[in-house]
């Protein structure tokens, strides 16, 4: 974790309060701490940083053993490719990451991607801030991007068939801004950050991957500036009761406070409807784009996220 960024850190076990955390058993490698242990200001909570990652989710994370998806080798394949594949001139790929960045506009301040996966569009933030920071609960994704983030390319094995692997290396542009990129594990629904931080917030594909969809919208709004502050939210809306009790839904239900269509919803809520999200932003138009996810060389699924721009 780069040692600036140890300033704009507050503890997510203690929110809705902000204290701000401190690091002891620090050990540094020029900008990067290696080790360490972030500690909160007001009740101890403590938080570890290993080989270089914060690991600042409200509760510890799930033990390794423990199975899960976004750990697994076969995961982080797919997410390289599913973000990085047009860089890779796959055939089947698409350009939405790179799309999405060109609706953000430069910007001074700081960038806060919310569930950054192996940081695609936080690297294509890097250009149009101070500093960018992604965020995942997945340890195996940000191990990635900071690997990215370090190296500058990775190579990697991509499923083919079966058994069959074809390697494949990801170069970064020299234009992105590596220097003014950093990834923590942190949780979307209690963000480390203080309020009125991020002049730039992206949520990408997250929101009806959370147990409580509503919560994520709340902490981007605290995070996010009162003035002078860009969002970007993208979703397909498949809503699960895996990830969320219906009942937490914003959308894709015919009756309850937020029937219907999960964008409309949105909208709404960023509008000020019902006075969750203060002060209200001025929201684009939605307008959707396709992706593609791959399983192997032969499986993909095109999926449509519907996105908002919005400012105040």
């Amino acid at each position: 974790m780069k040692q600036s960024l140890l300033s704009h850190l507050i503890c997510p076990r203690c929110l809705p309060a902000e204290h701000r955390l401190t690091l002891e058993e620090g050990y540094a490698a020029g900008e990067d701490i290696k080790t360490g242990i972030l500690i909160c200001t007001r009740h101890g909570c403590r938080f570890p940083i290993v080989d270089g990652v914060a690991m600042l989710t409200p509760q510890p994370l799930a033990d390794p053993a423990t199975v899960n998806t976004y750990e697994t080798e076969a995961a982080v394949s797919s997410y390289l490719w599913g973000q990085y594949g047009d860089l890779l001139g796959e055939e089947q790929a698409s350009t939405v990451y790179a799309d999405w960045a060109g609706l953000i506009e430069p910007q001074h301040g700081m960038a806060l991607d919310a569930g950054a996966a192996v940081g695609r569009f936080t690297f294509e933030m890097s250009t149009r801030c101070d500093l960018a920071v992604g965020i995942d609960t997945s340890l195996a994704f940000v191990r990635v991007a900071r690997h990215l983030m370090h190296r500058g390319t990775i190579t990697f094995l991509l499923k083919d068939e079966g058994l069959l692997h074809r390697e494949m290396t990801i170069t970064l542009p020299a234009h992105w801004r590596r220097q003014q990129v950093e990834f923590i594990v942190a949780d979307a629904l209690a963000l480390p950050f203080p309020r009125n931080w991020a002049t730039i917030f992206s949520s990408l594909n997250l929101v009806d991957k959370v147990p409580s969809p509503l919560t994520h919208l709340q902490e981007m709004n605290r995070v996010a500036r009162d003035q002078n502050a860009q969002l970007l939210f993208a979703d397909p809306f498949s809503w699960s009761a895996a990830m969320a009790p219906v009942t937490e839904w914003l959308g894709g239900t015919p009756t309850g406070p937020f029937a219907g269509k999960g964008i409309a919803n949105i909208a709404r809520l960023l509008q000020g409807y019902q006075g969750e999200l203060t002060p209200a932003w001025q929201v684009a138009e939605p307008d959707h784009l396709w992706w593609t996810l791959r399983t192997h060389s032969n499986h993909y699924e095109l999926i449509r996220s519907w996105y908002i721009r919005a400012h105040r």
